[in-house]
């Protein structure tokens, strides 16, 4: 699925992947970062609700994968 290194954020999720109660949902995520101008992979849907992904390219080429569940 990914070629090279990849790191995941689940929003949403604890270390145990337990649904938490309070979460910044991954479409505010996704504003807050493109609002500082950092270019997406990938974006989420802002039109829609709950579930989404996005991908970005941290300074060293890796990818990180923002994907909510719930």
């Amino acid at each position: 699925m990914f070629e090279n290194n990849i790191l995941t954020f689940n929003p949403g999720w604890d270390e145990s992947a337990n649904k938490l109660d309070a979460f910044d949902d991954i479409r505010e995520i996704q504003r807050l970062l493109k609002g500082k101008g950092i270019v997406l992979l990938s974006e989420a849907d802002n039109s829609t609700s709950g579930p989404a992904s996005f991908m970005v390219l941290d300074p060293d080429g890796n990818t990180i994968l923002i994907d909510q569940h719930v």
